[in-house]
């Protein structure tokens, strides 16, 4: 799959420049196995790079105008860097933009570079296309140039470059993307960002992505809200326990002591982000142990949380999740990313997955009228060049 893309976007390169590419860069999305919704309260979170990426193809100009060609959307567009970098309509564009600000920011002399991309992330289904954009884009040119810049702070600039476009992400997708290592999931301290490897030995298991296809408008006014709750849950906490510093160092029962000072939704955002960042510790030591079945349990577990205490699931994600809970052949299952829409990631016993998916698409169309969009993916590298 992911040689046709490398051929695909190197012909192109070659037809429009007449050159061959001096560096082929791979930039890959990212799945979270588990830990939603606490990167902005202090706690971990444990993604992977996947299989599905954005090939890019490099060579310098010797001008100061870099040429960008998205292959896929039959686009491209010129920028002069060594002016000032200004946002644009165009939206694609901004992401490529918002890394060219970050190098010139950041005092890196840079010149103009020919650049086509193509990809086979699927866009707006919560796997991070934006992040292996820009993470992409970064290590090309920092690798065509000699930046000298380190994986960790490729992946700092990706993010501060999205939050010049206008999206405050956390750390997790550009870390993912940049740092990711084949058959490892990566635990990510969001407080101090401090990262440790696990192993993801899947080997009985499938990771399938069911993409609900849908996405529902609450999103962007419901993250908000959340994020404010939590606020106001580890403020109530602060008051009284004068120790604690974040809800890291809650426990459960430092929330459930406190429920009178809280309002309802108040109480239950806070006891979710403390649950579920226990559950990123407990899904940790059962992949430490190759107990892949507890694993699924915790899955099952923070989908149960997400949609009842933090409320950010919606009907179609949890009929996905409800059909996963009745089949042996699934042991876990769960809404992935913001909520609202978007995918379920699930374990899937090896050998069966063709049924489910088959039962899971007839079943999802009869209820809500909507194609399925069904997406395989295997825990991969982060970024990198390509050598042939």
């Amino acid at each position: 799959m992911n040689d046709i893309l490398i051929n695909k976007t190197t012909s192109y390169f070659k037809e429009t420049f007449g050159a061959e590419p001096s560096k082929i860069v791979l930039s890959p999305g990212r799945i979270n196995i588990i830990g939603e919704h606490i990167d902005y309260n202090d706690g971990y979170v444990l993604p992977a790079a996947i299989d599905k990426i954005i090939c890019f193809a490099f060579a310098k100009n010797n001008t100061n105008t870099s040429r960008v060609i998205a292959l896929d959307l039959n686009d491209e567009f010129e920028i002069d860097v060594t002016a000032e970098v200004k946002l644009d309509d165009n939206a694609w564009t901004n992401y490529i933009r918002g890394v060219i600000n970050q190098l010139k920011i950041n005092g890196f002399q840079l010149e103009g570079v020919n650049c086509v991309f193509s990809s086979n992330i699927p866009v707006g289904s919560g796997l991070s296309s934006s992040a292996a954009l820009e993470c992409g884009f970064l290590f090309g040119m920092n690798d065509l140039f000699n930046l000298n810049i380190k994986p960790i702070d490729i992946a700092l600039l990706g993010q501060k470059a999205e939050h010049w476009v206008g999206i405050k992400c956390g750390i997790m997708d550009q870390f993912s993307s940049v740092m990711g290592v084949e058959d490892k999931v990566i635990k990510i301290d969001c407080r101090t960002l401090e990262y440790t490897y696990h192993d993801a030995n899947f080997s009985d298991y499938s990771l399938i992505l069911f993409d609900s296809n849908v996405k529902h408008s609450l999103m962007t006014s419901a993250y908000n809200e959340r994020r404010q709750q939590c606020e106001e849950g580890i403020t109530i906490v602060k008051a009284n326990l004068p120790d604690i510093k974040s809800f890291r160092d809650c426990t459960e029962q430092t929330i459930i002591d406190l429920k009178d000072k809280m309002s309802h939704d108040v109480f239950r955002r806070s006891l979710f982000v403390v649950k579920e960042i226990n559950r990123v510790i407990q899904a940790c030591e059962a992949l430490d142990n190759g107990k892949i079945e507890l694993l699924g349990e915790l899955m099952f577990a923070t989908h149960d949380g997400l949609s009842k205490d933090y409320e950010v699931s919606c009907e179609e994600l949890d009929l996905l999740v409800d059909l996963a809970k009745e089949e042996a052949a699934v042991i876990g299952s769960r809404l992935m990313g913001g909520g609202f829409g978007g995918c379920t990631i699930n374990l899937v016993k090896k050998g069966q997955e063709q049924q489910i998916k088959d039962k899971f698409s007839k079943l999802y169309n009869e209820a809500f009228g909507i194609e399925l969009k069904i997406y395989d993916v295997k825990v991969s590298n982060g970024t990198s060049l390509y050598t042939k």
